[in-house]
């Protein structure tokens, strides 16, 4: 029975469950199992070890150990090296770890349309902002900026990738959230978009907006975004594009996504 799950920390909030099952599902993949698996950083390395002779064929990995994951693994992709981090891991029957980076290309992909020529500001310094740069700039974007409330984080990351760190928001063609701020917000909508790092008034000038975080509905910066009259990509079109280049890594199948994306909509 072949084995995968979603790392994280914490992790109870990701839809990946869901809609690899209902992957699984479209395509008769009995015996198929997709599961959930919270591990703090400081058992990571040790869990993942143990994850292939437990019978794992892959993981998906989600904050905040896709830096790690790359770091642990025994072989990795180009694009995960370039990136310098990875949130897909396989297990191979020698007891070794490769790790890929999926973010990058489902980010492109659910964008629906090339970044080449624009310019972007990315928020946050995580594995999935370090994805999102590369990706853009991989793509051709003009130029990409990089904001994080601890500034000497967006400033290594903009070295490492080609990028440019700034200390407030600039103007761009693409805003990016890679934070996980407005996960599940319940304060009032002006503080969270402080922390997110926008205004109101900063979503005038964006065409197109990503915010990779989820909610049952709408997140506010995507309902914002919308109202602002940019075009819109929420966290489960991402979650989607790039859960769907895993599972055809890791199944050989071609990814049922109208089938993931009901599932992702649903939930667990």
């Amino acid at each position: 029975m072949p084995r995968l799950g979603v790392l994280g920390w914490p992790v109870a909030h990701s839809r990946s469950p869901a809609m690899h099952a209902a992957a699984f599902a479209a395509l008769g993949l009995t015996g198929w199992r997709y599961q959930r698996l919270p591990v703090p950083p400081e058992l990571f390395a040790e869990t993942v070890r143990a994850l292939g002779p437990a019978g794992f064929l892959g993981a998906n990995v989600t904050i905040p150990h896709k830096e790690a994951a790359l770091a642990l693994a025994d072989r990795a992709s180009d694009r995960a090296q370039a990136i310098g981090a990875a949130n897909m891991l396989t297990f191979a029957a020698d007891g070794t770890v490769a790790a890929d980076n999926t973010d990058a290309p489902g980010l492109i992909a659910a964008l629906g349309s090339s970044p080449a020529g624009a310019s972007a500001l990315v928020l946050g310094a995580g594995g999935s902002a370090r994805a999102a740069v590369w990706a853009l700039l991989d793509a051709g974007a003009s130029e990409v900026s990089v904001l994080n409330r601890t500034a000497s984080r967006a400033q290594a990351l903009a070295a490492d990738l080609g990028a440019r760190a700034v200390t407030e928001p600039v103007a761009a063609d693409i805003l990016v959230n890679c934070t996980s701020v407005g996960l599940g917000y319940s304060s009032n909508p002006k503080d969270i978009l402080k922390l997110i790092g926008v205004t109101l008034d900063d979503l005038h000038g964006y065409l197109h907006v990503v915010d990779l975080v989820y909610n049952d509905g709408p997140t506010l910066l995507i309902e914002q975004a919308r109202a602002h009259g940019a075009s819109v990509v929420d966290g489960l079109d991402v979650l989607v594009a790039q859960g769907a280049l895993s599972f055809e890594q890791w199944t050989g199948r071609t990814a049922p996504l109208p089938a993931m994306r009901r599932g992702a909509d649903a939930g667990d």
